[in-house]
């Protein structure tokens, strides 16, 4: 798989350019790296995949700021230091099934499909789901499978997956999501309240879970029937 390069440097708001490729250089060196993510394929994934052709054209000056940026839809895209903590704890090695749920704008399954072997994505957002689909084929992607659906419940039609990326807030784990992990499988999962979690690393052998708490995080609600109902109080 060799996704379709993209120009490097766009129009800025004030009629100049930007060098897309040494902002993402200057994100991994600033912000990933001094905050111990050091997984040298999640940092060479972090320099390829073109974070600015996730966001709203309006800003693209601001993907590599760390921060989170609003996608639409009430969604965001995380913060990157957050979304390579997320992919260095699933320890891929390049032989995973990897199920993600929460697709977003597709910045994060693109890095997973940089690093595993097919990315099985659900989205309970369809014009999202959509818009990330187009995009990941035309940046030729060509290792994901994009679903609409409630990600609380996972995809079993595929199951059982290697790997589980929870990209929303959960306010416990899913059973259907444990259910779905592979034994000696890796799950990293937000859970918490509604307003703030901690990053979760779940792991499954001889049928047993154990999990380890990694960071305080800060996720948008993860809606379903295992999960937060849409209107929360």
């Amino acid at each position: 798989m060799t996704p379709t390069a993209f120009m490097l440097k766009l129009k800025t708001r004030g009629g100049g350019e930007v060098d897309y490729k040494k902002l993402r250089e200057e994100m991994v060196k600033r912000q990933l790296i001094p905050r111990g993510i050091n997984d040298r394929r999640v940092l060479d994934a972090f320099l390829r995949v073109e974070r600015e052709k996730f966001v709203p054209s309006s800003l693209r000056e601001d993907a590599y700021k760390d921060f989170p940026l609003s996608i639409g839809e009430g969604q965001t895209i995380s913060q990157p230091y957050m979304a390579a903590l997320m992919t260095q704890c699933l320890n891929l090695r390049g032989e995973e099934k990897i199920l993600e749920i929460g697709t977003g704008s597709g910045y994060q399954t693109a890095i997973l499909a940089l690093l595993g072997w097919q990315v099985y994505s659900v989205e309970r957002i369809p014009s999202l789901a959509e818009k990330a689909k187009k995009l990941l084929k035309k940046m030729g992607y060509d290792n994901v499978k994009i679903f609409v659906g409630n990600g609380t419940v996972g995809l079993e039609q595929y199951a059982p997956y290697d790997r589980i990326l929870v990209t929303a807030g959960a306010k416990d784990i899913p059973p259907p999501l444990i259910q779905q992990l592979a034994e000696e499988g890796i799950m990293v999962i937000p859970v918490g309240n509604a307003y703030s979690q901690e990053l979760m690393v779940v792991k499954k052998k001889d049928g047993k879970i154990s999990s380890k708490g990694v960071e305080r995080c800060v996720f948008v609600p993860l809606i379903g029937q295992y999960g937060w109902e849409e209107k929360i109080e």
